[in-house]
């Protein structure tokens, strides 16, 4: 089952490609705070998952991370392509930052993983609520094949503990909530009110 994970660590890449490529040609918008944080928190998780046992099913967590560092380098070199960040922003953030500073103080793989759950979630709010105001600054082919990567965890896993697919969960849950977001004008189009 591992080459399902690879597979679906390859359509990741994929989707980010095409975000990346948004960036560089000034469609893409991301929200700094929650890109910096969605590198961080998911190779925590990582590290917490492989701590406690688990293999092949922390690639896609992992790449859930690596695949938003390459955004982030992305960032730094085409800077004006940066959502404008808000007071809201700054504070998810810092809870986030706060949740990853008590994962370093408890140091056991099923806190890390709440901890790295509440971190990432927090930094996801200000993109989600951007996204779902202006859906047109974001690209929802990354969400997609992110969303197929961690379901390809799902295939991979061993003991079906919180320390193995917890994270995996949550982030199920966050990447179909922010294609819906992306996708929800075409999904459900607005009808004219001189429609019958």
């Amino acid at each position: 089952m591992h080459y399902l994970v690879i597979v679906g660590a390859a359509v990741n890449l994929y989707g980010i490609a095409f975000y990346i490529r948004g960036i560089f040609r000034q469609q893409t918008k991301p929200n700094l705070v929650t890109w910096v944080l969605w590198a961080i928190a998911p190779l925590v998780a990582s590290a917490a998952a492989f701590s406690a046992g688990a293999r092949w099913a922390v690639l896609p967590t992992f790449m859930v991370g690596f695949c938003p560092l390459l955004v982030v380098i992305s960032i730094s070199i085409k800077r004006n392509t940066i959502w404008q960040l808000t007071t809201f922003s700054y504070l998810c953030g810092g809870l986030s930052l706060i949740a990853l500073l008590l994962w370093a103080v408890t140091r056991v793989p099923g806190v890390a993983v709440v901890f790295a759950i509440l971190s990432d979630g927090l930094a996801a709010l200000p993109t989600l609520r951007k996204t779902w105001q202006f859906p047109e600054t974001e690209s929802g082919i990354a969400y997609t094949a992110t969303l197929f990567n961690i379901l390809t965890s799902f295939a991979a896993v061993r003991l079906y503990t919180f320390s193995e697919i917890g994270f995996p969960t949550y982030n199920t849950l966050l990447h179909v909530a922010l294609s819906i977001a992306v996708y929800r004008n075409i999904l459900w189009p607005k009808q004219s009110v001189f429609q019958k």
